[in-house]
C-alpha cells in the first residue's frame, strides 16, 4: 500500500473512531456525560486557574499544550524498526488507548474538583498512593521540561550569521517571542475591555504571520545556550504564576492555529508529491537497538499514549471545562491531532526526507545514530519541509517555517508545564502538610528550579536531563498506566463498563514494566548507577500502587458479596 492510500486510509479511521468510539461508546455508554453538570470551572472560578472556555478554544490550548517535541521525537526514532510497526503504534495506539487515556482523565477530573490525578488516586484508590503519583508526576515533568528547554535552546542558539549550525534556527526566536506580547494584548483586551474574542485571534493570527515571515529573513544570533535556558526558564516562571486567560490561552490557541496550517500544507504537499516508502515495512533486529517489543510502545510515547497527557488534562484543562459534553473533542479530539502529527513524522521520515533506501539506512544505520534528539528533529523537519516544497515555497523557507512551528509546540509544553509543576508541588505541600507550598510564587520558584536542575547539572559530563532521558519513556508509560488503573477502579465502583479502560491499561502497563527490568538491567550491566537507582526507584513506586489497587478491588467485591448475601 502507498503512502498516499495508507494516509487517507488512517484520517477515515480517525473520523470513524471519534464519531462512534469516542462519543457513541465512551461518551454515552461508559462515562454516560451530562451537558448540564456543573464543571469546576464554574464550582470553582477564580479566573486565575479555573475558567469556563469555548471548547474550540480549550481545544487549541490542550493541544498546544500536549503536541510538544515528543510526538515528533519518538515516531522519528521508532520507525528504525520499520514503517509499518510504527504506523500501527501511532493509530491503533491513539484510538484505542491513547485517546481514551486522555479522555478519561479528563472526565474524571471534572468530576473531582479539577483535582489532578494524582489526587483523585487518593479517593479512588487509596490515600498512601496521592503521594507515589504526585513523586512520579514531578519528576515527569522536571525531566521532560528541562530537556524540553535544552533542546528549544539548542535550536535558538547561533553565535553569530557566520556560525549557524545546520541544528539551529534562530530564526523562529522573532516569532516565538513575539507571540507572548500578541497573546498577552488579546487576553488582556477579551477579559479586561469586553472585545470579541474571534475579531482578536484572527488579527493575532495575521500578526503572527507576519512575524514569523519577517523572522525567517532576520534571524537573531549572538546568544549561548546557556542565554536560552536562562530566558526560557523566567518565561516559564512568568508564564506559571500569570492568569490562564492572560497568556496560556490565546498563546496556546494561536499556537495550534499555526501548526494547523503547517498541517494543512504538509498533508496537502505529500499528497502532491505522493512518495514512496523508502524505509523497509519492518526491520526487526537493527543494530544495537533493544527488542522491538515492548520499547516500541516505549519509544513512541506522546505519539500513542503519554502519562503527560494526563497530567495536562487533569492539571490545566479540566479546570477550564465548560460542559462534560465537551470532552470528547477536546480529550479524544486533542490526541487524534496529536497523533496526526506524530503519522506525519512517520511519513516524513519513511518517505519524504529521503530519496533511497541507502540514504535511510545510511542515517538510521545503528541505534546509536537514531536515538539523538536534534538529529531526529533535523529529519522531520526537512522530510515535511520537502512536502510544502510542492506547494512552490523555497526549501529553506519551508525548512524554517517548521522549525518555528516545533519551537512554538516545544514552548507551550514549557509554560504548561511549570504551571503543572506548579500544582503538582502544591498539591504535595497539602499532602505533607507543609503550607508554605501553597504560595504561587514559592511553587513556581521550586518548578523552574527543577526544570533548570535537569537543564544544568552534568552527570558523566552530560546535563542530567539527557543522561537520564531513557527514563522519560518508561516513567511516561508507567504513569499511563496507572492513570487507567485509576479510571478503571473509578468505573468499576460506578458500576460501569471496565474493558475499555482495563485492556489498555494492561498492555500499557505489561509492556511498560517490562521495558522497566530491561532497562534497569542494562544500566546495572553498564554500571550506570544513577539511571538503575532511578529506574528502580519509579518501579518500586509504580508495583506499589498496583499492591494497592489490588487490595481496594478484593475490598470492593468482598463489600459487594456480603451486600448480595445480606439481600
Amino acid at each position: 500500500m502507498s503512502p498516499v492510500v495508507m494516509a487517507i486510509v488512517v484520517l477515515c479511521l480517525y473520523l470513524l473512531f471519534y464519531r462512534f468510539y469516542a462519543k457513541a461508546i465512551l461518551g454515552k455508554k461508559v462515562f454516560g456525560l451530562d451537558k448540564n453538570a456543573v464543571t469546576p470551572a464554574h464550582a470553582l472560578r477564580d479566573d486565575v486557574d479555573f475558567i469556563p472556555t469555548n471548547k474550540y478554544i480549550l481545544f487549541g490550548h490542550h493541544y498546544a499544550s500536549i503536541a510538544g517535541l515528543a510526538p515528533m521525537l519518538g515516531p522519528a526514532i521508532a520507525v528504525i524498526w520499520g514503517w509499518v510497526p510504527a504506523l500501527c503504534w501511532v493509530v491503533f495506539g491513539t484510538l484505542l488507548i491513547g485517546a481514551v487515556h486522555d479522555f478519561a482523565a479528563l472526565v474524571l477530573s471534572s468530576r473531582h474538583k479539577g483535582q489532578s490525578v494524582g489526587s483523585i488516586a487518593r479517593e479512588v484508590i487509596a490515600p498512601r498512593t496521592r503521594l507515589l503519583f504526585l513523586v512520579l508526576i514531578f519528576f515527569l515533568v522536571s525531566l521532560a521540561m528541562g530537556v524540553f528547554v535544552l533542546v528549544i535552546s539548542g535550536l535558538f542558539a547561533a553565535p553569530d550569521m557566520a556560525n549557524i549550525a545546520p541544528t539551529s534556527h534562530p530564526e523562529a526566536v522573532f516569532p516565538t517571542y513575539s507571540l507572548m506580547l500578541i497573546a498577552m494584548v488579546i487576553g488582556f483586551l477579551v477579559h479586561k475591555k469586553n472585545m470579541a474574542v474571534w475579531p482578536l485571534i484572527a488579527a493575532g493570527f495575521v500578526l503572527m504571520l507576519i512575524t514569523t515571515w519577517w523572522g525567517l529573513d532576520n534571524p537573531i544570533t549572538g546568544f549561548t545556550t546557556q542565554d536560552w535556558i536562562w530566558s526560557l526558564l523566567v518565561y516559564a516562571f512568568v508564564a506559571s504564576v500569570l492568569p490562564v486567560w492572560l497568556l496560556l490561552q490565546p498563546r496556546d490557541f494561536l499556537n495550534s492555529l499555526l501548526l494547523y496550517l503547517a498541517l494543512f500544507m504538509m498533508l496537502v504537499g505529500f499528497f502532491i508529491l505522493d512518495p514512496d516508502w523508502v524505509a523497509p515495512a519492518i526491520n526487526p533486529n537493527p543494530e544495537g537497538a533493544p527488542p522491538m517489543l515492548p520499547f516500541l510502545f516505549i519509544v513512541i510515547a506522546c505519539g500513542a499514549v503519554s502519562g503527560f497527557h494526563g497530567i495536562v488534562a487533569s492539571g490545566t484543562t479540566s479546570k477550564q471545562l465548560d460542559k462534560e459534553t465537551d470532552a470528547p473533542l477536546i480529550g479524544y479530539g486533542g490526541m487524534i491531532g496529536e497523533s496526526l502529527l506524530a503519522l506525519l513524522a512517520v511519513l516524513a521520515t519513511t518517505a519524504g526526507a529521503f530519496a533511497s533506501r541507502a540514504e535511510w539506512e545510511a542515517f538510521y544505520g545503528s541505534w546509536s545514530q537514531a536515538v539523538g534528539l536534534h538529529q531526529k528533529l533535523g529529519v522531520f523537519i526537512q522530510g515535511n519541509a520537502n512536502f510544502i516544497h510542492q506547494l512552490g515555497v523555497p526549501l529553506d523557507y519551508a525548512a524554517a517555517f517548521i522549525s518555528v512551528v516545533v519551537v512554538g509546540f516545544a514552548m507551550t509544553s514549557v509554560d504548561t508545564g511549570a504551571r503543572l509543576l506548579r500544582f503538582n508541588i502544591q498539591e504535595i505541600g497539602h499532602t505533607i502538610n507543609v503550607k508554605a507550598l501553597n504560595n504561587r510564587y514559592l511553587a513556581t520558584f521550586l518548578a523552574v528550579s527543577a526544570m533548570g536542575f535537569f537543564a544544568f547539572f552534568e552527570v558523566d559530563g552530560k546535563p542530567a536531563g539527557l543522561f537520564l532521558w531513557t527514563l522519560f519513556g518508561t516513567t511516561n508509560q508507567v504513569l499511563a498506566g496507572l492513570t487507567l488503573l485509576t479510571v478503571t477502579i473509578y468505573l468499576y465502583r460506578k458500576k460501569k463498563p471496565i474493558l475499555y479502560t482495563l485492556l489498555p491499561m494492561l498492555l500499557v502497563l505489561g509492556t511498560t514494566i517490562a521495558g522497566m527490568v530491561m532497562g534497569v538491567s542494562s544500566a546495572v550491566a553498564k554500571e550506570q548507577w544513577t539511571v538503575a537507582v532511578v529506574g528502580s526507584t519509579i518501579f518500586l513506586l509504580a508495583m506499589w500502587v498496583l499492591v494497592e489497587a489490588l487490595l481496594v478491588v478484593k475490598k470492593i467485591r468482598h463489600e459487594r458479596s456480603t451486600m448480595n448475601v445480606r439481600q
